[in-house]
């Protein structure tokens, strides 16, 4: 490990003379960025990583001034993924000049990618705010590109995280949009059901009876197949629930889905918050009798 950090800075040094010395046409940048490229290979097997990372940050700017925006933009994807083991602002920071570059050089499915990456980071340090932007981001990128599958993977975290801070309008309009998009493809048909009860868990959260009504009249307009589903049965004996403000019979609904269809982390967490409402407004009633 001492050897291979002794020898990346052996060669960083001879970079850094190269730089500061005379070249004809560019070529002092292009030795430069060969011995930046070998300093970075042997700081990464020294697992310094900080040291890594600041050295693929040198190889991109040499790459810059040889006008290779590639190269430059691969070098910067490098640096951060050395930077994500230490430091995720570092990480972020390279993949966001990373994205430029590939959209300069109309590398658009890449930015997409690394747009992703970028939220995935973010989703990390638990920072939903910032991972919606990226995820919609990348999500906007993927659909420019007519990757359909990986644009509503992204959506979907975005109306996922949406919902998680209260935004459950736009959660719906994502998991609504997804299932009309699903209905038409043979594949994706078997996950509509999972994207309604999705959009219908958000409706519940606004705790407006009349419009989860409706709601479930669209979507049993939308794919004839819902109605007489458990997801369908559960949204409504729910609605019900919220209607007679009975908290004991939104209780055994849930129990009873949940002994036959594991409920997630996410739907969970939205149907105590349902739950508190509920509860909210059984002690209301209360007060008033």
């Amino acid at each position: 490990m001492g050897d291979q950090l002794a020898r990346g800075e052996e060669f960083e040094k001879k970079a850094e003379k190269k730089l500061t010395g005379w070249g004809l046409f560019g070529s002092k940048f292009e030795d430069a960025a060969d011995l930046f490229d070998k300093a970075a290979n042997c700081f990464k097997l020294a697992k310094s990583w900080d040291k890594a990372g600041a050295t693929y940050v040198k190889l991109a700017n040499c790459h810059l001034k040889l006008d290779s925006k590639h190269e430059a933009a691969q070098a910067y994807v490098d640096a951060a993924h050395c930077y994500k083991k230490t430091n995720t602002t570092e990480s972020i920071a390279c993949l966001d000049q990373a994205v430029i570059l590939f959209c300069d050089i109309g590398r658009l499915s890449m930015a997409a990618r690394y747009y992703k990456e970028i939220a995935e980071l973010y989703e990390s340090e638990q920072n939903l705010e910032q991972a919606i932007v990226y995820y919609e981001k990348s999500a906007d990128f993927f659909q420019s590109e007519e990757v359909t599958t990986s644009a509503n993977q992204c959506k979907q975290k975005v109306a996922q995280f949406a919902a998680q801070l209260e935004q459950y309008q736009k959660a719906i309009e994502i998991y609504e949009e997804i299932a009309r998009y699903s209905l038409n493809n043979n594949l994706l048909k078997y996950g509509v059901k999972g994207h309604l009860l999705n959009a219908g868990i958000c409706q519940l959260c606004k705790g407006d009876p009349v419009a989860i009504t409706n709601a479930l009249e669209r979507y049993q307009d939308l794919d004839p197949t819902f109605s007489g589903t458990r997801e369908q049965k559960l949204l409504e004996d729910i609605a019900a629930a919220i209607d007679e403000e009975d908290v004991t019979k939104f209780t055994d609904v849930v129990k009873e889905f949940d002994s036959m269809t594991k409920l997630d982390p996410w739907k969970t967490t939205l149907l105590l918050r349902v739950k508190e409402m509920l509860k909210v407004k059984e002690m209301e009633e209360d007060d008033l009798t």
